[in-house]
Order: structure tokens, then sequence, then C-alpha cells
């Protein structure tokens, strides 16, 4: 079967916007003026070549890659999905990079201080390039919530962070991927800066065939990077800590 040629256009509706008032950061950070669409150079044209070699199959191990030689605390959880474009074509060799808070709703990062404890092995940061089926994984452990100052009382639902290189600079993707059943889901001004509808695009399913027996339970998310059926990724590629 032949791939029809030209990219189908990506529903802005199920895009954040730059500005969303209920998520008070972007007031500040969000452009005053509409960004210009720029010519790419050769430093957009170009992607992580050589770097992809340099993964290893221990670097999707979230569970154990922190080089301590101990174990992660907390739920042990799969990860699993495809990448695909707007035609539902795998896309293979692209670099999928993950980053997440510890079990109990903690990053190590210097300006998260809140009142948790860190574990001394788990990094929270993982990587992996797709196989040939556009299919990504990763062993890690389900992130805790977290309270941060957006509002009073305000606490993020538990997610993972994705970040999706192609074949060039230009490419990157960032989005963020969410539990089924999460009560904090309706309560998140991140989440709610995309219409209800399209949440099912960022919300893993889980999936007993992936789950494994007395070791972890299994989830599955595919990406779809193009098109009106693409998951909402954020505003930029621009990442953040939240």
């Amino acid at each position: 079967m032949t791939t029809p040629t030209g990219y189908r256009r990506r529903d802005r509706d199920a895009y954040p916007p730059y500005d969303h008032p209920p998520y008070g950061s972007t007031q500040l950070r969000a452009p005053s003026e509409a960004p210009l669409q720029l010519e790419h150079t050769l430093s957009e044209i170009t992607g992580p070549g050589p770097a992809l070699s340099e993964i290893a199959e221990e670097d999707a191990d979230l569970t154990r890659n922190a080089g301590t030689g101990g174990e992660a605390l907390g739920e042990r959880i799969i990860v699993t999905g495809q990448v695909l474009d707007e035609y539902g074509t795998p896309q293979p060799k692209t670099l999928v990079e993950v980053w997440q808070c510890n079990a109990a709703g903690r990053y190590i990062h210097a300006k998260d201080q809140h009142p948790a404890p860190l574990d001394p092995n788990f990094i929270g940061a993982g990587r992996c390039v797709t196989d040939e089926s556009g299919t990504y994984r990763f062993l890690t452990i389900k992130p805790g919530a977290y309270p941060w100052k957006n509002h009073p009382n305000a606490w993020r639902p538990a997610h993972i962070h994705f970040s999706l290189f192609g074949p060039s600079q230009a490419t990157r993707l960032i989005t963020q991927m969410y539990f089924p059943g999460d009560p904090l889901h309706e309560l998140d001004p991140i989440m709610g800066s995309i219409p209800q509808e399209h949440w099912p695009r960022m919300i893993a399913t889980y999936d007993h065939d992936i789950t494994q027996e007395e070791w972890a339970l299994g989830y599955r998310w595919d990406i779809v990077l193009r098109g009106p059926e693409a998951t909402p990724f954020e505003a930029g590629g621009a990442g953040a800590l939240a």
C-alpha cells in the first residue's frame, strides 16, 4: 500500500494554547505576539544521528538505570506503544525519551523541595529507539501525584513526560502521558487546556496482555505524530518540570 504524499493538517483545537490563564506560568512565558515561521537551517534539519547508536537496552529500564546497583521503589509498570504518523504507519528509529517523578511524587530537581522522599535508586529518566514496528517500551515505576503552587491545594495527576525525535531537530515533539481513572484529571489546569473530548489521546489504557505475572502492570499508549487524530503536544515543543 502506498502512503499518500503530503501532511494532513493537525487539529488545532486539540492542542494547548500558549497562554492558558488557569495554568499560571503560561501568562509569564507565552509570546505576546504571534510566532514567526523561520526558514530551517542545518541545525534544524539534522538530528540525533550517531547518538542513537549509544543508546543501550538498559536505558529503557528506569527501575535499575541509576547506576547504584539497587532497584527503584514503587509499583513497577511497563509502558509501551507504537509511534505512528497520520496514516497509521509505524515510525521506526524514533528516539523516545521520558522523564518523571518518583513513586512519592518528587523529581530530582533543585526546585522540587516539597516534603516527599527522594529515591537514591531512581533518576527518573530513560530513553529508547523504536523498532521496525515503531514500538517503544519502558520498564519504570508508577509516578506519584505531587503538589505544585499554581493555585490553592494544587496537585498534578500522575504522568510521564515524553520527548520524541525524528530525523531532525525540527521534528522534536513533547507531550505527557496520563493514567486511567485518576480523580485529579478533572482538577488539573494543564489537562484542562485541552478539550476533554481529546483527553483519551493522552491517557494510557491498562493492557492485561502487556502485564507480566507477579512482576509489573502493563499500559499501552500509542503516539500519533500528525493529522487530526494527533496526540496533543506542548505548544512550542518546550519542556517543563510540571
